[in-house]
This record gives structure tokens, sequence and C-alpha cells, in this order.
């Protein structure tokens, strides 16, 4: 042996020494961490999530609204994500997944062995997620909270993500790892996990996504904004084919079938869950509010706990409610521009501008910059770009003044429609005006009153009946003083013609305001306060003063109020309390809310029978005859229409025995309004609304149709008949509204 090969040789065995010593130094240091990790011996920042978490993890999902019929109202949230179940999953879903992300999903433990190296050369490189498989990209999504730049950093990272990913697996079976994956994504848009992006951006259920949808979407994972489809269709576009060939390379897509769905353009449905949009958007705002409460008194977070609220409101006939008023506010709005051309139908109350004005951001926004009068008056008179809402063609780019803005929105008409069952007073509809984007006030909720005009007189003809006055009971038709009140002298809505003696019917049939205050009048003194009394007991909980004027509908009162209490005398005389939630559960389903439905006997049997027989009249030869002569409306219906002065005002609420419909209509400022009975009546401004909305119900079978009203159990001792009787001085009824 020569004397160099002496000394490579010790050299050798010296470098093998250090070479051993150093890798085992390695392995030991390498399993230390993973103890140390493993058992939780790190300071808090390197602490690992509890197992308890890992059972049930974390993440903040939306609280979903119900309809009656099991269509998806709308959702609250913070962050718009609903959990789907495996069963939800499309195939193709899983399949894109696999292929692309993790091959050997099924064959692993949480870490692929075989990836292992491939794994920590690509983080250290600093590509996010590099080579982990779909358990590690979980573990990563669920309890990740903290993102690192150091290198001793990252490698603690990934050896935590390491082991919780092994802990995913010993405590869930493969399908629960590929939901929770599917769960816990974010794919932009505003869309948390799959059902959401289903959703938003193709307005499908998961279970129903094809090829190309579930790979577009799985390809957006890698890049939620840079393969967006909605912002970036080209890049989205090649992404997705990737996927596909991904899914051909591993036998999921045939040859022929990859190549047909590479070549597909990509056919979006988009559109982001938006709180403006959507069926029902007042009432779900009204419901959020009540709810917000609810959960704060009783430990939940309506924006995170995933609660299911379902409520009364059936889908399909919500949207024929939404489109009768949409339909009949364009027609209508169209004539009010017409009735008030050349002229501001705010005539002298030029303070409704100024108020407006002072009420609007921009001004707010004017003081608070300290600018003068002037300068901020100058601001509102200079023409700008903006978009405005039309009825006729949503939103709409225009160049105005804000000040002209500002007039403009105050010519658009308002509606509230309420659609309610009077055997259970379960909600079926609920409009609360023109458009939530541009008009959030609620028409129909209890805060929002407004005059109701004639469609008060049931109450004062319930009484007479209630005191067992037949309809047929003939009164003058003539002024009629009331002790105390000297000055109130009111007249019919047609001053230049009057009538003899009439019965209650005609009087309620036409409107008639000179017989209901006869009626009132032979009451007693006291009459007043017991029609308020009666009011009340049918649901009424607005003031009412005890004037006579009140019997003419003098006083505000909401349409949730005047529906829930007509419908009384659909439901045999007993009042229930207008309800539109059924029950919340948790997000396992677990019921946690049942609301009692508030109820009670307000009418006999009798006089609400009576009463509806009253009001069918006023449907088939009275104020709203058009209901069966026109609009061919079925079965048994009644009704009331109602108009204040000024045309401020116009009401129609109608009743079947199966539904109970109650709307509103009119402008934001009582001072803006039509200036004839033709255009501003309730039969002209709400009664269509009603009509077309009940024959569209009853055409799609949503409404049963009952021939007839339900007579009471024990004989009537009223007189309903009365052919016999005719109008003394006229052979054709001159009333056309009240």
């Amino acid at each position: 042996m020569s004397f160099l090969q002496t000394i490579f040789d010790k050299k050798y065995n010296k470098y093998m020494k250090w070479l051993w010593i150093s890798a085992f130094s390695g392995v030991t240091v390498f399993a230390l961490i993973i103890t140390f990790l493993w058992n939780d011996w790190v300071p808090k920042t390197y602490k690992l999530p509890p197992l308890e978490e890992l059972e049930n993890p974390t993440t903040l999902l939306a609280s979903e609204v119900y309809t009656s019929d099991g269509v998806l109202l709308g959702k609250y949230f913070l962050q718009n994500r609903s959990n789907a179940n495996f069963e939800e999953l499309s195939p193709q879903l899983l399949n894109a997944l696999i292929a692309t992300e993790d091959i050997r999903f099924y064959d692993h433990s949480g870490v692929d062995n075989n990836r292992l190296f491939t794994i920590i050369i690509y983080n250290l490189m600093g590509k996010k997620q590099g080579g982990s498989t779909i358990t590690q990209q979980l573990a990563k999504n669920l309890f990740q909270r903290k993102r690192f730049k150091h290198f001793h950093e990252k490698v603690i990272t990934k050896l935590q993500e390491w082991i919780t990913a092994i802990q995913i697996e010993k405590r869930y079976t493969k399908q629960e790892i590929l939901t929770m994956y599917f769960n816990t994504v974010e794919f932009g848009g505003n869309a948390f996990g799959i059902r959401s992006a289903a959703k938003v951006f193709f307005g499908k259920s998961p279970k129903d996504l094809n090829a190309p949808e579930a790979a577009l979407l799985v390809g957006m994972l890698k890049g939620i904004t840079k393969f967006n489809p909605n912002r970036n269709p080209a890049s989205a576009f090649n992404r997705r084919n990737t996927v596909l060939n991904q899914m051909q390379k591993n036998g999921y897509l045939t040859n022929s079938e990859a190549s047909k769905f590479k070549q597909e353009e990509i056919k979006l449905n988009y559109q982001e869950d938006d709180h403006n949009e959507g069926l029902a958007t007042y009432f779900r705002e009204h419901l959020r509010m009540e709810l917000m409460t609810w959960a704060d008194e009783n430990g939940y977070n309506l924006y995170k706990d995933g609660l299911k609220i379902y409520t009364t409101i059936h889908s399909k006939m919500q949207a024929q409610a939404e489109l009768a008023v949409e339909n009949h506010l364009q027609v209508m709005q169209k004539k009010f521009y017409a009735h008030w051309k050349g002229r501001e139908p705010w005539g002298s109350h030029k303070e409704l501008i100024t108020m407006a004005m002072k009420r609007c951001d921009r001004y707010r926004i004017c003081k608070e910059q300290n600018l003068s009068q002037a300068d901020i008056d100058k601001q509102f008179n200079t023409i700008v770009k903006m978009k405005v809402y039309s009825t006729s063609r949503g939103e709409i780019d225009t160049m105005m003044t804000p000040l002209d803005s500002l007039k403009y929105y105050k010519y658009f008409m308002q509606c509230g429609m309420l659609s309610m069952d009077p055997k259970n007073g379960q909600i079926r509809a609920w409009v609360g005006g023109n458009n939530y984007k541009h008009f959030k006030y609620d028409h129909v909720n209890q805060s929002s009153k407004r005059q109701v005009g004639s469609t008060f007189k049931p109450f004062v003809y319930t009484l007479a009946v209630d005191n067992g006055i037949s309809p047929c009971s003939i009164y003058p038709n003539k002024p009629v003083q009331f002790e105390g009140y000297p000055d109130y002298n009111p007249g019919n809505a047609d001053e230049e013609y009057t009538t003899g003696d009439m019965t209650m019917y005609r009087g309620l049939q036409f409107s008639v305001n000179l017989i209901a205050l006869n009626v009132l009048k032979n009451l007693g003194p006291d009459a007043i306060k017991q029609v308020i009394n009666i009011a009340k007991k049918m649901g009424v909980e607005s003031d009412m003063g005890p004037y006579p004027a009140t019997a003419l509908g003098t006083a505000d009162i909401s349409v949730f109020e005047m529906t829930g209490a007509f419908s009384t005398f659909a439901n045999n005389g007993v009042w229930i309390k207008p309800n539109y939630l059924v029950k919340i559960t948790d997000k396992n389903g677990n019921l946690i809310f049942e609301p009692k439905v508030e109820s009670r006997e307000a009418l006999s049997e009798q006089t609400s029978y009576v009463m509806c027989k009253m009001l069918e009249k006023v449907t088939t030869h009275g104020t709203a005859a058009k209901i069966k002569y026109q609009y061919a409306i079925q079965g048994a219906v009644g009704g009331k229409t109602g108009t204040t002065q000024n045309y401020s005002d116009g009401w129609f609420i109608g009743i079947t025995p199966t539904l109970t419909t109650g709307v509103w209509t009119g402008f934001e400022e009582r001072a803006i309004h039509f200036r004839s009975m033709d255009l501003g009546s309730g039969s002209a401004m709400a009664m269509p609304i009603f009509s077309n909305y009940m024959k569209a119900v009853q055409q799609q079978k949503l409404v049963e149709i009952v021939p007839n009203w339900t007579a009471p159990k024990s004989e009537l001792n009223i007189e309903l008949d009365c052919d016999k009787f005719k109008p003394e001085n006229k052979t054709s009824d001159p009333f056309t509204e009240d």
C-alpha cells in the first residue's frame, strides 16, 4: 500500500465517519422535532390545533333562509360558505380534484412518502402547496393561522402540516376528507366552499356540475384571481383544459370526451350572492333584523354559525307577487310622468327637496369638509356622470346634477304588499317596495304606516253586524252631525251626486261615506270606541283616535296589520297574527327555535261570515267589480278599496277562503300624488296588483279555489237577501270609488 493510498483511506474513513454522524444527527434532530411537535412541547406560536378542534374544525358558515317549498331564499354571512354533504358532490368534481392534486389520494395516509422530497423542494422554493396531498392542503386550509418567512419556520410549518394531515386521516374517512376539503376552499366571487361556488358561477348544485364545470372550479384553486372565469376568461379556459388533460391522463375521461370538452366555451351563469338581489329582498332584511336580536339573546352568531332558517314564504307565490307589483308600477309610472308633464308634483312643497338634499351622504360629506352653503349648492348643481334606476330598464348611465337626481327619485311610486293564508296566518309573499337596492324603506312592516282610507269602513260595518243589524238595513245617504264635533261635516267622494237611502250592503259596495257615518251614528255615542276595540281584536295595534273621522280611515296603519285584520273575516272570526318563521336549526340540523303563533277569537262565526258576504259584493258589483268581470278571479272573493284625501294613498285588501292579500300604493312623500280619482284611487293604483297576482297563483294552482265562504255552524239569524231593494232616485249605480 502506497503512502498516498494510506492517506486517502484515512481521509475517506474520516469523511465517512462525519457523514454518518451528520446523517444520524439530522435524523435524530428531525425525530426530536417531530416528537416535540407531536406532543405539543413547543412555544405557543408553533402549537398544533387541539384534537378537539380536529374533530370539530371551525369555519365561518353562512346562515341560510329557506322557503316553505324548499327553495334557498338567501343567506346571511361574513363568508358566503355553506357546507355540502358527500352525496352532493358530483363524481366529476372528485375526479378532477384527485387527477390534478393527488392521484395517490386513496393509497396514502395523509403524507405521500413517494413525493416527500418533492414536497420539501416545492415549499422551500416558495410554491404554495407544491406537492402536498389533498389531506395536507386540508390541514393547511383548516389550521394554518400564520405565514412564516424564515427557513426554519417554514420547515416547522410543513412538519406541522404533515402531522395534522396524519391525524386527520386517523379521524376521518377519505369521503369525509374530500367533503371537508371542498367545504373549506375559497373560489373568489365571495364564494367559500363548493356549494356557494357552484351557485355563484353556474347557478347549480354541486351534484349537477358536469366535467368542464368541475374542471373549471378545481382549476381555479390554483389561483382564484388569476383563473377566475369572470375576470380572466382566457386564463381560466387554459387552466380548465389543463385539468381536463389530467383527468384524461389518469383515466377519468376518454380521449374523445376530453377533446370535446376542451373545445367547449366556458358558459357561466354568474351571480354573486347579493342582499340587494333575488327574491323577497325586503322580507329577508326584515327577518335579518329580527334574527339578529334573537341570535344575540340566545348565544348564536347569525353570520358565522350556519343556522338553517325555515320560513313560510312560498317561492313561486313570492315571484308572482313581485312580478305583479313590478308590472303595474311600470304602467302607473308612465301615467304619472304624463300626468305631471311640465310640472313638479311636489308643487309648493319645495322643502321636500331641501330635506332630501340634507339627508343624503353627499351633503354630509360636504359639511364634514366645512364647505360653505354656496359651495355645497354648487356641487349639487354640477352635472356629473351617474347611474340611476329606471322601472323599465333597470340601472342606466346618465349625466345629471345631484340635485336633479334627488328630484328624479321623488317621482317613483312605491308599494307594500303582503299575502297570507288566513287559516294559519302564514305569510306567502312579502313585497316591501319598488326596488330594494334603490329604495330600502319597507312599506309592509309594522313601522311603515299610511292612512288607510275606506279600507277601515268594514270595521264599522262589523260592529253593526255584531249587534245583529242586517246588511239589508236601510240608512239615509245624507250628512250627519256628531255631538262634540260641530265642524265635522264630511261628504261623499262624488260631491255632485247624492242618491236616496240605501242598505249597508250598498253602502259598503260603493264605499259611500255618509252611509258608513250614519251606521256609526245609529250605533250610539260610544260606537267609534267600540269600532276601535274590534279593530284591535283583529290585530290593529296602531293608534286610532276616538273620533268620527276614524271611521272613514284617517288613522295611519301598516299593511301588515290591515292584512292580518282582514284575514279574520276569512278565518271564521279567528285572528291569527301574520307569521313567517317556522323554525331554526343549527348547522347539524338540531332544532333550536320554534316560535309560537299568536291567535284569538275576535268575531263570531256569524259576524265574520256576513262580512265576507258583504265584502264579496264589492268585487262583484262594487268599486272592485273588475276583479270578477275583467280579471275573472275564481271562487269566493271579497275585498275593499281605499283612497285617502288628495289621492296620496291607494289601498286594496282582498280576501278568499285560502288567501288574504293587502296592497298599498303611493309615493314616498304624501305631498306627491295623482290629482284625479281615475288615476289616484285604490281601484286604479292597488286593485290591479291584487288581481294580477291572484290570477297568476290560481292559474298555476298555487292556491286552492274555494267556491263559497264557510257558513257558521249555528243557524244564521241575520237577513242577507236584499235583492228586492232598489235605489229610489237612480236606475244605475253612480259610484265607482270611495
